[in-house]
């Protein structure tokens, strides 16, 4: 199984690494934990730190030319890598997928999530990769909150927003956002994504987020990628 996980900066990166492979890998059945960038610049000695955990009885070994700590838990030895490796990617690349019904929707979502994971260097980080309630930048009228639910993407009001993006015969959209390590990769992802999605009976649109450029620099268009 491959894992991304996302920050804003290195610094917080380098916590979220320890904590999330300590409560959620290192206490799960048959796992194990291996560098997926080993030759990044940014290394940082989760293996090492992890290691501790064996309280005095973990070991050192080499699993096919990489060193690894070996940790011994109840159903035998938890094995991690000494470093794991981190670089600047991307995060944010999205579209929206507009279907007739839930069901049309939802089911081109999973199959353009499934698409994208068929794929190496890219995650779709929301809980199953789908979004269910889109945001916008910033508030209408709640000034206090830094995102609000996107109304013109919402089919339940479509007849109360001026503007709406919601087709007449249209009944439910999800986002699919994903996070990449580089422009390629997401691209990809997208097109893979998007050229399952439309495969669903019922799909009557396939969109995207602008918000604007106000949350990032980079910035894919949908028809670029056909």
């Amino acid at each position: 199984m491959y894992v991304q996980i996302c920050t804003f900066k290195y610094e917080a990166l380098e916590e979220q690494l320890l904590e999330r492979i300590g409560q959620c890998v290192l206490t799960a059945p048959t796992t194990a934990v291996f560098n997926g960038l080993p030759e990044a610049e940014k290394q940082f000695n989760i293996g090492f730190k992890l290691k501790f955990f064996g309280d005095g009885m973990e070991s050192e070994a080499q699993v096919a030319g990489r060193k690894v700590y070996k940790v011994p838990i109840m159903e035998g030895d938890f094995v991690t890598e000494d470093n794991i490796g981190a670089i600047a990617g991307i995060a944010g690349g999205n579209f929206f997928i507009f279907g007739d019904s839930q069901m049309s929707a939802l089911t081109a979502a999973e199959v353009a999530v499934d698409a994208i994971a068929e794929l190496e260097g890219t995650i779709t980080p929301f809980p199953g990769g789908i979004v269910a309630s889109g945001s916008k930048s910033g508030a209408n009228k709640y000034k206090f909150l830094k995102a609000t639910a996107n109304e013109k993407f919402c089919p339940s009001i479509k007849d109360k927003v001026e503007n709406t993006e919601i087709p007449a015969d249209v009944n439910a959209v999800y986002e699919i956002v994903i996070n990449g390590l580089d422009e390629a990769s997401i691209k990809s992802a997208m097109k893979a994504g998007i050229e399952a999605a439309v495969t669903v009976p019922g799909i009557k649109k396939i969109s995207a987020g602008n918000y604007g450029g106000k949350l990032g620099k980079y910035q894919f268009k949908l028809h670029e990628l056909f």
